[in-house]
């Protein structure tokens, strides 16, 4: 498992425990009764979880594929020093 997939995994499992903790104050807080709050506090946050891994696996799949599908000219954009695609750099058009 690389880094950033265990990182990801690490941090669902602590949105996890903090999610568990204020579903179930809610829960409770609404229904007044502590079994209907725990099986409330375990379900949503259970089915939240996944959702919450399936999101951040896109993202991070997304930000790794962000630099190559941008195309060449994109480097024209980080900064004048990459002169690419033919592209003035902002100091030579300053110029």
């Amino acid at each position: 498992m690389s880094l950033a997939r265990y990182r990801t995994l690490l941090k669902t499992v602590s949105y996890y425990g903090v999610h568990l903790v204020v579903a179930a104050g809610v829960a409770y807080a609404v229904t007044g009764d502590w079994v209907a709050a725990l099986t409330l506090s375990l379900l949503e946050p259970t089915v939240q979880m996944l959702f919450f891994y399936l999101h951040e696996t896109l993202w991070e799949r997304q930000a790794q594929r962000r630099p190559s599908a941008a195309g060449p000219c994109a480097a024209a954009a980080a900064g004048p020093q990459l002169p690419v695609c033919g592209h003035r750099s902002v100091l030579q058009h300053s110029a």
